[in-house]
């Protein structure tokens, strides 16, 4: 794999890719945020040695460089699930390749069901912990600790630094912010009145199809990660409709303003440091 990391590196490296301080991944429905990148390059997923190639018809499939705020940013415009069947290593190999090319940071967004009814569709929710209910790990391949420790801790997956850093920033600007456990499934399927139960159970207060791989091996490259979830839907065992996709991409557009301002602001932190 380190050999497969460097060459995909160098490739993006020629075609302008240069030392970018913070990485960032978006999720289902956040596209928004490109608006706000002076563009300097992008690349097409397929286009890039050794990279995955996203599948999902909302998924643009870009990785782009460019400035926000004056700091170098590389954006994934569309990310790799399980349920695509890739591997968690395909899903989590980008994460390995922006830290080759120089990443300090990981921001991480997603859209999400809030099991926690105490949450509402079109708010935010700061993810603190998570559950892996995907069967697997990232970490699980023969060679890893070439890469970085075998037995990563995950005691506080979640940079403490970053998540006091965005906290305080939705509260000087009056955005919801709230903080809770995002469980992890494999999907594509969303889940049935009894797994919303159960993940209440266990200590969810929100729902994906994404993430953990990609925290775990930021982890594993120690790599401080923070990670927010546009709650797009409520999970309500009680009372659940049929999805549709069509207003979870609603939910997520109006959501996105805030986690647009949050990411931002962070960004911003690191121009003035």
């Amino acid at each position: 794999m380190i050999k497969y990391i460097e060459e995909t590196a160098d490739y993006l490296k020629q075609k302008g890719f240069d030392s970018p301080q913070i990485g960032i991944i978006l999720g289902t429905g956040l596209g928004q945020f490109i608006d706000e990148i002076d563009i300097k390059a992008e690349v097409s997923y397929n286009h890039i040695p050794n990279f995955p190639t996203a599948t999902v018809e909302f998924h643009k499939g870009k990785l782009i460089y460019g400035e926000i705020e004056g700091v170098k940013v590389v954006v994934m415009q569309g990310r790799f699930h399980l349920y695509e069947g890739y591997t968690t290593q395909d899903v989590t190999y980008p994460v390995r390749v922006m830290k080759a090319l120089g990443i300090q940071s990981l921001l991480v967004s997603n859209a999400a069901g809030a099991v926690n009814l105490n949450f509402n569709k079109g708010e935010l929710m700061l993810i603190e912990d998570h559950i892996n209910l995907q069967g697997g790990s990232p970490l699980a391949f023969k060679g890893v600790e070439q890469l970085g420790s075998r037995f990563t801790d995950m005691s506080d997956p979640y940079d403490k630094k970053l998540r006091e850093e965005i906290i305080s920033i939705a509260d000087s600007h009056q955005v919801t912010l709230h903080r809770g456990v995002y469980a992890s499934v494999v999907g594509p399927q969303l889940e049935t009145k009894a797994e919303y139960r159960y993940l209440k159970i266990i200590g969810a207060d929100a729902v994906g199809m994404s993430t953990v791989p990609e925290v775990i091996v930021a982890n594993h490259l120690d790599l401080p990660v923070v990670a927010i979830s546009v709650l797009t839907d409520e999970c309500d065992p009680d009372n659940l409709k049929p999805i549709d996709i069509n207003e979870i991409m609603a939910m997520a557009a109006k959501a996105e303003p805030d986690m647009i301002l949050l990411f931002k602001q962070v960004i911003k932190s690191f121009s003035l440091s």
